[in-house]
């Protein structure tokens, strides 16, 4: 795939042209690999940024996260890192035709290269007020790769990745600035490990499935060489007792608001 197969006006068949936030934005995403839904959604929604931040995402994948992080924050700017070349060009296609091409940045390269000192396309630590990613869930050692190589790069995890994409995160960070994580519920022990003595202030708010069923995803925060104690957040229940959404996800997914951890 190059960039002319997807600056014409119709949608080529392998993707998908999807909304996120009432219609406020409308993405090309591919049919078949990974696509990014809700988890993106709330994650964008909870970094902490305003005026004039400037973000950084590891593994950008097709935008939808910084798209909708811009689409609320309208002086922020956002450098995201993605490997995978069809996804690079599918999140600068989307920032085009969003009309936020000006303020999102993809550099594509593979996150495991981003402290290199020889990658002069990275930007140099210490640049970004804040950093989101919703990192690859599953361990290659646990599942069953996807027959989709773009789906199967996306989720594949070895044991030491998660840390790897903390360390980067952090160092990109100035100090005191914030890290946000949406991530498996059953993957929080890992993620808190990995951010032991990197970060602190962490705030956990769980993503319930339905009232009275256990977490299925988790949005973790922290703030970089905080010392402050962990919190766990009330979180909240996405779906109500039908298929809709509550009142409150509805917010988030449709209206565009905020939701904050601190």
């Amino acid at each position: 795939m190059n960039s002319s197969d997807l600056s014409g006006h119709a949608v080529p068949p392998s993707l998908s042209d999807d909304a996120f936030l009432g219609g406020r934005l409308r993405v090309l995403q591919p049919e078949k690999g990974f696509r990014a839904g809700i988890d993106s959604v709330f994650l964008a929604a909870a970094v902490p940024c305003s005026g004039g931040d400037s973000v950084f995402e590891a593994g950008i994948g097709p935008g939808v996260a910084a798209l909708c992080l811009l689409a609320r924050n309208p002086g922020v700017s956002i450098t995201g890192i993605e490997v995978a070349s069809r996804y690079a060009l599918i999140c600068e296609e989307n920032a085009r035709r969003n009309g936020l091409a000006g303020r999102l940045r993809v550099i594509r390269a593979d996150v495991r290269d981003a402290l290199r000192k020889d990658q002069a396309a990275m930007p140099p630590s210490g640049s970004f007020a804040h950093a989101m990613v919703n990192p690859p869930f599953f361990d290659q050692a646990r599942s069953t790769p996807s027959p989709h190589l773009l789906k199967a790069q996306a989720h594949a995890f070895g044991p030491d990745e998660l840390d790897l994409w903390t360390r980067v995160l952090h160092a990109m960070l100035v100090p005191r600035g914030s890290v946000t994580i949406v991530h498996r519920a059953d993957a929080l022990g890992q993620l808190l490990d990995s951010m032991q003595n990197r970060f602190g202030s962490i705030r956990i708010a769980p993503l319930f499935p339905r009232r009275g069923m256990a977490a299925s995803r988790v949005i973790v925060q922290g703030i970089k060489g905080s010392k402050a104690p962990l919190q766990i957040l009330p979180g909240i229940v996405l779906h109500d007792s039908g298929n809709g959404f509550t009142a409150e996800a509805e917010a988030v997914l449709r209206d565009g608001a905020a939701f904050p951890l601190r």
